[in-house]
């Protein structure tokens, strides 16, 4: 999968509730290679959630949709 190029998508959970927009991709174990997503929960919220790419089912160009294989309760929250 090709993370860096998901900036402005919308995650959806397992269950289709929508967990927020993908604002870029993260950077950890390669230095090259995105291993996670930070995702804006909202407008003007400061809460990101860290959305490791393992917990990514698929990812839709078309409808610009990234589908989770796990619950929203259980995606890391971050400052």
């Amino acid at each position: 999968m090709d993370l860096d190029r998901t900036r402005g998508f919308l995650v959806a959970d397992i269950s289709g509730r929508i967990v927020g927009r993908v604002e870029c991709a993260m950077y950890g174990r390669e230095q090259n290679v995105p291993d996670a997503l930070a995702v804006r929960s909202g407008f003007l919220s400061r809460r990101r959630r860290l959305v490791p790419a393992e917990a990514i089912a698929e990812i839709d160009d078309r409808t610009r949709v990234i589908g989770l294989g796990v619950q929203r309760e259980t995606i890391r929250v971050f400052l």
